[in-house]
C-alpha cells in the first residue's frame, strides 16, 4: 500500500447500514420516556439511602428531559435531596436554582426552599438561611393553601432551623489554610522560552535518530515540576459498558459508567452533571463547560454521538482536533494539506480547484516574496518556539509506513463514514471561513468544498494517535463507601494529545512522573537528573511490572521502536532468574528454587526439586481463591474472608517465595479485612507485609509505594498509634510530593492527620499498634 491513504468514499450501502445499526445501539438522542423510568429507579435508591446511586439515576433523567419542562425540574429537585444527604450542600444550592429555572411546579416550592435554607445552615451562612425561613412564613401565612398535616411539617422542620440558625450566627466562615496553600507549588516556577508549558530547567533537541527530545539545562532535583500542559484536546472514554441489547427488559441503562460521573470538556469530577440541550450523551460540571464546549466543538459533535461512539476515541479526537484548529492561524498547515491532496491525486471533485483557493486565500505571515521560512524543527514555529497549538500536533508523526495495510484501510474507511456524515448533516460553512482573519466562530467544515482536506487532516490524526495519544488517568477511590481506611486504583479517565508531552522519549525507568489535574498534565522529575541528561517518561512498559521481552514485544507492536534504554540493556545481558516478586520457594527449607523448567533449591544441602508448570498451576488456582476472598470482602462478608485469606497465606508461604507479588496481595487483602473490622493492630501488621513486597518490586520512593505508605497512615491514625502513624505520614507525605505536588488528595489529607495528631494532648506510652 502506499505511504498515502485515499479517504475512500462508501461503495457499498451495507457498509453504512451496518454503521447505522451499531450506532443505533448507542442511546444518545433525548428520549422523553426516560425521565420518569430514571426517576422512578433514582427514588428506589433513595429509599434504600443509596444516595449516591440515586444521584446518578436522577442525572440519567435529567439527561433525556428537555430543558424548561416539569420532568428536569423534578429530575433536579430529586437530585438535590440525594446530594443533600451525601453532604454535597453546594452542588445541592445549585440543583436547586436550576429546578426552579426551569420551572419547577410552585406547588412543591416550600420543600425545596426548606432543603435551600438547611443547605445555608450547614455552609455557615446563617443570614441567608434566615432571610428564607423569613420568606416562608410570610408566604405560609398569605396563602394557608397547605393541608393541616403538610403545615404541621414544615412549620416544625422551620423550627428547628430557626435553632440552627441561631447557634450558627455567631460563628463565622472560614476557609481552611491548607486548602488556600494547596496549589502553591502547582505552577512552573520559571517559564521556557522556547518550549510553551515546560519549565526553565529543560531544552529541546533533535536527533536524526531520535527524532525531537528534551535535556536537563541544569541539575534538577527530586519533585521538581518540569511540564504543566493542558492538552490541546481531550475525549472522556466511554468506559467498558456495551450498549444494552435490543429485546432486553428496558432499553434505558441503569448502569454507572465514566461519562455518568465527570464532566466531557474539563473532566472534573462531579455527581451534579449539567446535561446538553440537543443529546443525552455530553455532560458537564456547570453550563459555562457546556457553554464552551457548544462553541468549541459540541456544535457539530452533538447529532454524531451514536457514529462517534461506534467509531471509537481515535475517531472522535481527530474529529474534534480539526474543530478546535478553526481557531488558530493555520494558514501553513492548510496548505500543507492541500500540496499532499495535489501531489498524491487523491479521488475527490474539483481537488486541483480546491488546492488554488486554498493557497489563495490561505496566504500566511511566513511567506514571503515567494519563499515560505521553514522552522528549524518540526511543529517550532518560524521563530524556532514550540508551542501547544494545531502546527504542533500536525507535526507529530503518524508513522504511516509503519502501520499495517489493514489497519490503514480500516482508518480511512473510518475517517470516510465521518466525513460522509458531515456532509450529510448539511452544515453551513464556506472557504472563507477558515481565513485567520476571520472572528473566532464555530463553524463547521463539513458541506462546502474543504471538506477533503479536513478528511485528509482526520486521517493523519488517526494515524497519529496509536503512538502520541496520551491515557489521561485518576486515582479513584475502590471499596465500600463506608470504609475508614481508603483503597485507591488508577483508572483512565479520558484520552488526550499533549504536544509537548508528546516530547519526552520512552524509558522503562523513566526518570520523571506523569499526574493529572481534570486535562492538565504534570510532568515532575521522580530522581535526581543531572544536566544534560535526557528527560524520559514510561509509556507503559515498565520494569516494574513485567520481563525486558514483553516489553519490547509491546513497544515494538505499538510505537515501532526497539528499546535500548539502560533498564532493557541491563536486563538482556542479566544472568539471574526471574524477579523475586514472580519466584517461588523451597516447600522444604523455604529457600530460593531456581531454574527454568524444573526448578531445583537454591540451599546446597537440600535436593527438592519440581516442575514450573506444577507451581504455576498452583498459583493459578490460589488466584481463584484470593479472587472469592476478595469478593466476600468488597460484600461486607469479613469473618468468612478473613478465614478464606488466612488459608490462601497459609497456602501461599508452601510454595511462593516471600517478596511475591501474590504474597503481597493478600496480606494487603488481609489489612483491609481487619481495618473494617476495627482490629487496628493486626491491619498494620499485615500491611506493613505487603509494603515489604511493594518496596522490592516498585523500589522505596515509587509512587506505589506513596499510597501503600498513605493506607499505613491511615490505620496508625485510626487506632491512635500517634508516633507510629506521625513517622508513617511524614514518609508518604515526602514520595507522594515528589510524584503528586502538594494538590493531590491524598497529600491535603496526609497534612489534615498531621494537623490533627500534633494537636492531641500527650498520650502515656503504652502498647503500640
Amino acid at each position: 500500500m502506499e505511504t498515502h491513504v485515499r479517504l475512500l468514499p462508501f461503495k457499498l450501502p451495507e457498509d453504512e447500514m451496518v454503521l447505522k445499526k451499531l450506532s443505533r445501539g448507542y442511546l444518545v438522542e433525548k428520549d422523553p420516556d426516560a425521565p420518569l423510568f430514571y426517576k422512578k429507579e433514582g427514588n428506589k435508591k433513595f429509599q434504600e439511602k443509596d444516595y449516591m446511586g440515586a444521584t446518578v439515576l436522577y442525572s440519567k433523567g435529567v439527561s433525556h428531559s428537555a430543558p424548561n419542562t416539569e420532568d428536569i425540574s423534578l429530575c433536579y429537585a430529586n437530585r438535590s435531596a440525594a446530594l443533600f444527604h451525601l453532604g454535597q450542600y453546594e452542588a445541592c444550592l445549585k440543583d436547586i436554582i436550576r429546578a426552579q429555572v426551569h420551572g419547577y411546579p410552585e406547588r412543591l416550592q416550600p420543600k425545596v426552599m426548606l432543603r435551600r435554607a438547611e443547605c445555608l445552615v450547614n455552609l455557615g451562612r446563617p443570614q441567608e438561611a434566615s432571610q428564607i425561613i423569613s420568606d416562608l412564613e410570610s408566604s405560609f401565612a398569605a396563602k394557608q393553601t397547605l393541608a393541616a398535616s403538610q403545615f404541621q411539617i414544615l412549620q416544625s422542620t422551620l423550627y428547628h432551623l430557626k435553632m440552627k440558625v441561631q447557634e450558627k450566627e455567631h460563628l463565622t466562615e472560614t476557609f481552611p489554610a491548607a486548602l488556600t496553600n494547596a496549589f502553591e507549588d502547582m505552577n512552573l516556577r520559571e517559564e521556557n522560552e522556547q518550549i510553551s508549558s515546560a519549565s526553565s530547567s529543560v531544552s529541546l533537541c533533535t536527533d536524526p535518530l531520535k527524532g525531537r527530545y528534551l535535556i536537563a539545562t541544569k541539575d534538577i532535583l527530586p519533585g521538581e515540576l518540569l511540564v504543566k500542559e493542558d492538552a490541546f484536546v481531550s475525549v472522556l472514554n466511554p468506559g467498558e459498558l456495551p450498549p444494552l441489547r435490543y429485546g432486553l427488559e428496558s432499553k434505558w441503562d441503569t448502569r454507572v459508567a465514566i461519562g455518568d460521573l465527570y464532566c466531557h470538556r474539563c473532566l472534573k469530577h462531579t455527581l451534579a452533571t449539567v446535561p446538553c440541550d440537543g443529546c443525552s450523551y455530553a455532560k458537564y460540571c456547570s453550563q459555562e463547560c457546556m457553554q464552551q464546549a457548544w462553541d468549541l466543538y459540541h456544535s457539530t459533535e452533538c447529532s454524531l454521538g451514536g457514529l462517534l461512539l461506534t467509531l471509537g476515541v481515535f475517531c472522535h479526537i481527530a474529529l474534534r482536533s480539526t474543530l478546535l484548529a478553526r481557531f488558530e492561524d493555520i494558514g501553513k498547515v492548510m496548505r500543507t494539506l492541500c500540496g499532499e491532496i495535489s501531489n498524491k491525486d487523491i479521488s475527490f471533485p474539483e481537488s486541483k480547484n480546491l488546492v488554488q483557493t486554498l493557497n489563495y486565500d490561505l496566504g500566511g505571515e511566513s511567506e514571503r516574496n515567494g519563499k515560505t521560512l521553514e522552522p528549524p524543527i518540526p511543529g517550532c514555529d518560524i521563530n524556532g518556539k514550540y508551542e501547544n497549538n494545531y502546527n504542533a500536533v500536525f507535526s507529530l508523526l503518524p508513522h504511516t509506513k509503519h502501520h499495517s495495510p489493514e489497519h490503514k484501510f480500516l482508518c480511512a474507511l473510518s475517517v470516510s463514514a465521518l466525513c460522509r456524515q458531515l456532509e450529510a448533516a448539511s452544515l453551513q460553512t464556506c472557504t472563507a471561513s477558515l481565513k485567520p482573519s476571520q472572528p473566532k466562530a464555530a463553524v463547521v467544515p463539513a458541506t462546502c468544498q474543504e471538506l477533503p482536506v479536513w478528511g485528509v487532516a482526520m486521517l493523519r490524526h488517526v494515524l497519529q494517535l496509536q503512538c502520541n495519544a496520551q491515557a489521561i488517568t485518576a486515582m479513584q477511590q475502590t471499596g465500600s463507601e463506608g470504609n475508614i481506611v481508603t483503597d485507591s486504583r488508577q483508572v483512565r479517565l479520558a484520552t488526550g494529545v499533549f504536544p509537548v508531552v508528546s516530547l519526552l522519549n520512552h524509558s522503562c525507568s523513566p526518570n520523571t512522573s506523569v499526574s493529572f489535574i481534570g486535562t492538565v498534565a504534570t510532568v515532575r522529575a521522580s530522581q535526581q537528573i543531572g544536566k544534560g541528561q535526557e528527560i524520559l517518561h514510561c509509556y507503559g512498559p515498565h520494569e516494574s511490572r513485567m520481563g525486558v521481552a514483553e516489553r519490547q514485544q509491546k513497544l515494538r507492536s505499538q510505537y515501532f521502536f526497539d528499546c535500548n534504554c539502560l533498564a532493557c540493556q541491563n536486563e538482556k545481558h542479566s544472568t539471574t532468574a526471574a524477579p523475586r516478586w514472580e519466584a517461588f520457594c523451597c516447600n522444604r527449607c523455604r529457600e530460593l528454587m531456581q531454574g527454568d523448567n524444573v526448578l531445583s533449591c537454591g540451599s546446597a544441602s537440600c535436593m527438592e526439586s519440581v516442575s514450573r508448570d506444577h507451581l504455576v498451576s498452583r498459583l493459578q488456582v490460589l488466584q481463584k481463591q484470593v479472587a472469592v476472598a476478595q469478593k466476600l470482602l468488597r460484600n461486607g462478608k469479613l469473618e468468612r474472608a478473613i478465614q478464606l485469606l488466612l488459608g490462601c497465606r497459609q497456602d501461599a508461604e508452601s510454595f511462593l517465595w516471600v517478596e511475591h507479588s501474590m504474597v503481597g496481595e493478600i496480606e494487603d487483602d488481609l489489612a483491609q479485612a481487619y481495618a473494617a473490622v476495627g482490629d487496628w493492630h493486626k491491619s498494620a501488621a499485615h500491611l506493613q507485609k505487603s509494603l515489604r513486597v511493594v518496596e522490592v518490586r516498585h523500589g522505596p520512593c515509587s509512587v506505589e509505594m506513596g499510597h501503600e505508605l498513605f493506607k499505613l497512615a491511615q490505620i496508625f491514625f485510626n487506632g491512635c498509634a500517634v508516633p507510629e502513624a506521625l513517622s508513617t505520614v511524614h514518609k508518604a507525605e515526602k514520595v507522594l510530593l515528589v510524584h503528586y505536588g502538594p494538590g493531590n488528595d491524598e497529600v491535603q489529607e496526609l497534612q489534615k492527620m498531621k494537623s490533627c495528631l500534633l494537636d492531641l494532648p500527650p498520650i502515656p506510652v503504652g502498647p503500640s499498634v
